[in-house]
């Protein structure tokens, strides 16, 4: 397998799991009884995701910390952070306004034909509010988790889950905490780098699965829904889709080559992270994948990128935050003639620029929808309408957030002067990293993870020295002391 490129066994695995997929529908079975082959796609697929998500925990938290460590020796932290919000916001800005434009277009709502019997508010626990989300911020224990009791079969089963947004709140608490403390946290930090170095290793291994696991993902999808299901939605899921191609394909590129960056090497350094979301449907469990292309194909550094990927991740939505719930909430209002004036077109704006991450990176985007509907006074019952095709939907919302996720940080590495445009460029074949797909990689990876604080250092007082005036810059602190 070694001899076949990693990027051919990607777009070959997509074309069997499709076939598959078409084959297991031509067995037969439902959703409660399937066949052999549909249970066996399921598996591998599922098997597949839930490795991925294994590794975010860990990687998150030894990632954001050694980020912080590394951020301290850079004296723009605070404005690239800065940058980072503010071009999430200009982005989601974007993604909602053709949202807009799409529903008031296309009229999904008045074209429908469904029943509306179909209507019915999604349960409790599914509903996103702003108090819920703010709620959400404080971490109810220190490793993230969450536990959730169901009945099957009888007995009580317990499952456990992390939250994304306490992780990071919890790893910027540690990392800000072991800066502050100085040489006392030096094997503190020295343990975390080398633990990370560790998860990337395993993760790449992870990685190595994809065609494997992009082969039962993609074909229990096809297996699971087809392309028939949308039907009667038919005029909404057109509109959802022209959306996202219209950020994927025009926004995106446009604002790469107004900052000198080649699309086509955006498209092809990014397709590794947007077919795995694609298939996947998740945002966290495309996040390691995600990074890499970061890191990478896009050359951004290190110490930037394990800040900027964990959080777009949970916040950076413009498929599952911008443009679904704008089309979504017009949906509702023609369907039941219920009128949206300015002020509900601003609310809608409003809260897809600031709430996205009620999100949290989860599969669906169920909880935006209500956090939108809520907010604008539509009624919530319209979101059972769309749930028929919301999993057809929601491949290519998280292709586009995982393509925004890893775009955004590439764009602020570029203005702010510390992206290896050199790595952006480099040649590589379609979908595949620049590097050499095998374990050397990560070691070199490893081995720029020390370089990245000092080089970032060096660019930075270069830039200053050329902005002060006369022509002299900031000298950088000793270390362990910040600078004046």
């Amino acid at each position: 397998m070694r001899r076949i490129p990693f990027a051919v066994q990607v777009l070959a695995a997509l074309v069997v799991g499709v076939a598959l997929g078409i084959v297991a529908r031509q067995l037969g079975g439902t959703a409660e009884d399937p066949n052999w082959l549909a249970l066996t796609l399921d598996t591998v697929g599922s098997t597949f995701v839930t490795l991925l998500r294994t590794i975010v925990p860990p990687l998150i938290v030894l990632a954001v910390i050694s980020s912080i460590a590394n951020l301290r020796n850079t004296a723009n932290a605070a404005r690239l952070a800065g940058q980072t919000l503010l071009w999430f916001a200009i982005t989601a800005l974007i993604a909602v306004g053709i949202g807009i434009g799409l529903g008031r277009l296309f009229q999904p709502g008045v074209n429908a034909d469904v029943d509306a019997g179909a209507a019915q508010a999604p349960d409790a626990g599914s509903q996103g509010s702003w108090l819920a989300f703010l709620e959400s911020l404080v971490p109810t224990n220190f490793l993230g988790v969450t536990a959730e009791t169901s009945e099957e079969a009888g007995s009580l089963a317990t499952s456990l889950d992390f939250n994304a947004l306490q992780l990071i709140v919890i790893a910027i608490a540690i990392g800000i905490a072991a800066v502050r403390v100085g040489s006392a946290a030096e094997p503190f930090l020295a343990f975390t780098r080398s633990a990370l170095t560790v998860v990337l290793k395993v993760l790449w291994w992870v990685i190595r699965l994809a065609p494997l696991g992009t082969v039962g993902l993609l074909g229990n999808a096809v297996y699971s829904y087809g392309w028939t299901t949308v039907g009667a939605l038919g005029q909404f899921a057109l509109a959802i889709y022209t959306g996202l191609a219209l950020v994927l394909f025009v926004v995106y590129p446009v604002l790469a080559r107004l900052h000198g960056l080649s699309p086509l090497k955006y498209f092809t350094g990014v397709w590794p992270a947007v077919q795995l979301g694609f298939v996947s449907r998740s945002s966290m469990g495309t996040m390691p994948v995600t990074q890499r292309v970061a890191e990478t194909n896009f050359g951004v550094p290190r110490h930037y990128s394990s800040f900027a990927v964990p959080f777009g991740a949970t916040t950076k939505m413009d498929g599952c935050a911008a443009i679904y719930p704008a089309i979504a909430a017009i949906f509702v209002s023609q369907f039941y003639g219920v009128p949206l004036g300015l002020t509900d077109y601003l609310l809608i704006v409003f809260v897809s620029v600031i709430g996205s991450a009620a999100t949290a990176g989860t599969t669906g985007a169920t909880v935006m929808l209500t956090l939108t509907l809520s907010t604008v006074g539509l009624p919530l019952e319209g979101v059972g309408l769309l749930l028929a095709v919301d999993p057809i939907l929601d491949m290519g919302r998280t292709a586009v957030n995982v393509a925004g996720q890893a775009f955004v940080p590439a764009l602020v590495a570029k203005r702010e002067r510390i992206m290896d445009v050199a790595r952006f460029h480099a040649p590589r074949g379609l979908g595949g990293f620049v590097a050499p797909d095998s374990g050397e990689e990560l070691r070199a990876d490893a081995e720029r993870t020390a370089a990245d604080a000092a080089e970032s250092e060096a660019r930075t007082d270069a830039a200053d020295g050329d902005e002060a005036p006369g022509g002299h810059g900031t000298a950088a602190a000793p270390a362990g002391r910040a600078a004046p």
